[in-house]
């Protein structure tokens, strides 16, 4: 199986490999957990902006930076897309044991389709069971008490962007584009974790 665009397996050169027989992740690596600094002593935060847009980011101690897409892939029936739950749980199970997770809490908007609202439902549930299959605590935060923290309330859709490449411009290559937004939120929903 290739590794994700913009996973920590493809940053490191890894590739991972299928379930084992027992359901754990194997990584084909050559590198130590130690070498790679995912130990299950690691401080981490884990920031997630929910929708298939969205993404999920790491902060881990020592200022490094890891961020991922929502994976996605063709819904089963209709049109559209769905949450990769597998891939999404490959992604969540290289969180250390200790690791926190940051929800963002996002509530219908007015004027939403029923249909849309349905799918955007569906997407959280299929998050909020694969943290729960890994043991993760989460807590949910509303966009308001994150975005007042990082001093972004009544600011253009851009501004958590902007700030995450000031924050973090280390994963700059990560946040080039308009569209990477998903990926700024949940950095800073991640900051936001770390108080």
């Amino acid at each position: 199986m290739k590794p994700l665009p913009g996973s920590l397996a493809e940053a490191h050169g890894l590739h991972l490999k299928a379930l084992n027989d027992a359901g754990q992740l194997s990584l084909d690596t050559g590198l130590s957990r130690k070498e790679l600094d995912i130990s299950p002593a690691a401080p981490c935060r884990v920031g997630i902006d929910p929708g298939l847009t969205g993404a999920v980011a790491f902060l881990w101690g020592g200022g490094r930076v890891d961020v991922f897409d929502i994976p996605v892939l063709p819904r089963l029936s209709g049109k559209g897309m769905q949450v990769n739950a597998r891939q999404l749980y490959l992604i969540l199970n290289t969180a250390p044991p200790r690791a926190l997770v940051y929800f963002e809490q996002v509530n219908p908007m007015p004027g939403q389709g029923v249909t849309s609202m349905f799918h955007f439902g569906r997407t959280v549930g299929v998050i909020e069971g694969v943290l729960g299959s890994l043991g993760l605590p989460y807590e949910m935060v509303r966009p308001q008490v994150w975005k007042k923290r990082a001093g972004l309330l009544k600011k253009e859709k851009d501004a958590s962007r902007t700030l995450a490449l000031q924050l973090y411009p280390q994963v700059s290559d990560k946040l080039a584009r308009k569209k990477d937004n998903g990926r700024a939120e949940a950095i800073l929903i991640a900051r936001y974790g770390a108080g």
